[in-house]
């Protein structure tokens, strides 16, 4: 019997000198590879700023600063269990604090990359990756 879960989300977008910082899922069944903002799970009791500028350090190695709220976006989906999932997701800006792009080993990512915002339309990214991208280059 399939399970219901919802998921709630932190994330950023990290622009600096015309790029953009994103992450590659793990999941050997992306084909191409889908690239997305960095950023995880709220844990109990954290805030979402927390939860952001500490997944964006285990994700890329980058520490960041200054969250500033640019949206919330939720979505539902069914994961090759059966199960759907219901993902909440609270997508800040951010400023470059430090640090220097690693990769996460085990997690649902496996790499970091910068990328050049003019080269985005040729990598698979997550929808929702691309419309925050594309809101935080307004601001």
């Amino acid at each position: 019997m399939s399970k219901q879960h919802t998921s709630v989300r932190a994330y950023g977008v990290l622009l600096d000198e015309g790029r953009v910082a994103l992450v590659r899922s793990s999941n050997p069944r992306h084909s191409p590879p889908l690239w997305w903002l960095p950023g995880g799970g709220i844990e109990f009791g954290e805030a979402p700023e927390d939860t952001l500028v500490r997944e964006f350090f285990e994700e890329t190695g980058l520490r960041v600063r200054d969250p500033q709220l640019l949206g919330v976006t939720s979505d539902l989906r069914r994961r090759d269990n059966g199960d759907r999932i219901h993902t909440v997701r609270i997508i800040f800006t951010v400023e470059l604090a430090g640090g220097e792009l690693s990769d996460e080993v085990h997690g649902t990512t496996d790499h970091a990359a910068w990328f050049e915002l003019s080269g985005l339309d040729s990598l698979n990214v997550a929808e929702y990756a691309m419309a925050a991208i594309g809101s935080a280059q307004e601001k």
